[in-house]
């Protein structure tokens, strides 16, 4: 199960989670780790893996008019529960965090420079976070952070092993 931030415009208006650049990133991560591509998918790894956010709706776009504003605290605890409702009825083995608040909704406060590259348990399930796939921030582009998305994919390779998918 992939568990983002919320959803984008298009996804609210397609209803497809990681439509654009941001998912052709996660689909990289995942062919990274080993998962067969899909064609019956516009997003190619979607019968691998389960994809969902934190809140349910697009939270519009930000006050500067760059990118999409952050759900609220408030938005993201009305949500909670059917977050927790899609993950008790999807019953994932592992859960791909992506981005920072995905990472502090389960994991707690922490730097993704300690977090991203390590694995975590959240009631019996494999966790592993990674860093907010769009690009837009600079935290992806720097080589040492790069190394630890390549351990994130190396952690996702084998629980994709030890699950014998």
């Amino acid at each position: 199960m992939v568990i983002g931030q919320a959803p984008g415009p298009v996804t609210h208006r397609e209803g497809t989670h990681f439509p654009g650049p941001a998912g052709r990133t996660l689909a990289g991560w995942f062919e990274a780790a080993g998962f067969p591509p899909s064609q019956q998918h516009k997003w190619p790894h979607l019968s691998a893996a389960w994809l969902s956010s934190l809140t349910r709706c697009f939270p519009g776009p930000s006050a500067s008019g760059n990118g999409d504003r952050a759900p609220s605290t408030k938005e993201m605890a009305l949500c909670r529960p059917y977050l927790d409702e899609e993950i008790e009825a999807v019953d994932p083995d592992v859960i791909v965090l992506v981005g920072a608040m995905a990472i502090r909704a389960f994991l707690g406060p922490g730097k993704l420079d300690d977090i991203v590259g390590q694995r975590f348990e959240w009631n019996g399930r494999a966790v592993i976070p990674f860093p907010h796939s769009s690009g837009v921030s600079r935290w992806s582009n720097l080589p040492e952070n790069k190394a630890k998305v390549a351990d994130a994919v190396a952690l996702l390779r084998a629980e994709r092993e030890r699950l014998g998918l």
